[in-house]
């Protein structure tokens, strides 16, 4: 009997040690990230996974992060923020301009000569200017942060020093203000998700597109072209706004200590810590391609001078078009102007 009860006893103490595995793996969440570029993309190795392994190591291990690159949960890339409001990803990295028009207010960083040369700079800027007043476009979903690159080339096969080299250039946007921009200048504009780009160049359907040096390798522009045509100093030609949206459901039902270490790293936080890869990765990619013996060149100040005057037009025109949707365009534009010149004080 006394060998009984003590089995007895020991199974009572046993039972609660047992049950303590099971309710740590109650807590244990895995969010699916899906984006557009290959696992080889400076911004999937240099951001997106250095992001949710900090936050899988701040949670101690409780709230991961699986990635999936190329579009491997289905779909194309303008359908990604649609992913994640219908809970087919739980996380997406996209683009606004992918789906032109449907986010109207991020629109102003990516007007022509108005964003700074440097990521660091326009991605401060462009959660500042989220923060304060971007929240009711993107309702549908939770923003865990949003930001801006730097300043983007035209890579072409033809050099181009001024407005008459841009005359039937068909050249690749990534947002509707960038492609007007390339109108303006007298360029043929086709706008396109950036992996497709490879493509449409082999198949003649595009002679080159605007992209920032960071993405070059991963679409293997620079084997396809070899001029390189950059925009001296600050405002630069276009930027292009990015998000990280979560499924709002899931991003409500994580547990309040998981969900604390990912507010902590959303917003701001997340924002520099992108902008960082386009600031680093630019310069090294600037390099390779100048030692694989391409052109890399600039636009003089006196022919960028030509390039913002014959833009303005673009701006007046979507102040014009936000005024109809009710929103003071003007008013986004003077602001944005505004923290540019602020947060780029110093930074050259």
């Amino acid at each position: 009997m006394l060998h009984r009860r003590l089995l007895l006893t020991g199974a009572a103490f046993a039972a609660p040690a047992l049950a303590l595995p099971r309710r740590a793996a109650a807590q244990e969440v895995t969010l699916r990230l899906h984006h557009f570029l290959p696992a080889v993309s400076n911004v999937h190795r240099h951001f997106l996974v250095p992001w949710a392994n900090k936050i899988r190591d701040e949670s101690g291990g409780r709230l991961r992060i699986q990635i999936f690159p190329s579009m491997q949960l289905g779909g194309a890339p303008p359908q990604l923020y649609d992913q994640a409001r219908d809970g087919v990803a739980d996380i997406i990295w996209t683009l606004p301009g992918n789906t032109p028009g449907r986010f109207p207010r991020i629109e102003v960083i990516e007007l022509p000569f108005i964003a700074h040369k440097r990521a660091s700079v326009n991605a401060k800027v462009c959660w500042e200017l989220f923060d304060r007043h971007m929240r009711p476009d993107f309702a549908e979903t939770h923003i865990i942060t949003a930001w801006a690159h730097d300043g983007g080339l035209i890579h072409a096969r033809r050099e181009v020093k001024s407005m008459d080299d841009m005359r039937g250039l068909k050249l690749r946007f990534p947002t509707r203000q960038a492609g007007e921009a390339l109108k303006a200048l007298g360029a043929t504009a086709i706008g396109l998700p950036v992996p497709q780009v490879p493509e449409a160049l082999s198949q003649g359907v595009i002679d080159g597109a605007v992209v920032p040096w960071e993405v070059v390798p991963a679409i293997r522009i620079h084997e396809m072209v070899r001029n390189h045509v950059g925009i001296p100093g600050t405002p630069t030609f276009y930027s292009a706004s990015f998000i990280l949206a979560m499924n709002k459901a899931r991003h409500d039902g994580l547990a309040t200590e998981l969900k604390r270490v990912l507010d902590a790293n959303s917003g701001a936080v997340a924002a520099e810590m992108a902008a960082k890869v386009w600031d680093d990765q630019g310069p090294i990619v600037e390099e390779m391609v100048r030692r694989r013996g391409n052109t890399i060149s600039e636009i003089s100040a006196e022919e960028k001078a030509r390039w913002v005057a014959a833009t303005a037009p673009v701006t007046t025109a979507w102040v014009a078009a936000m005024r109809e949707r009710n929103i003071d365009g003007a008013a986004l534009v003077e602001e944005t102007r505004a923290l540019v010149a602020r947060h780029g004080q110093g930074v050259a």
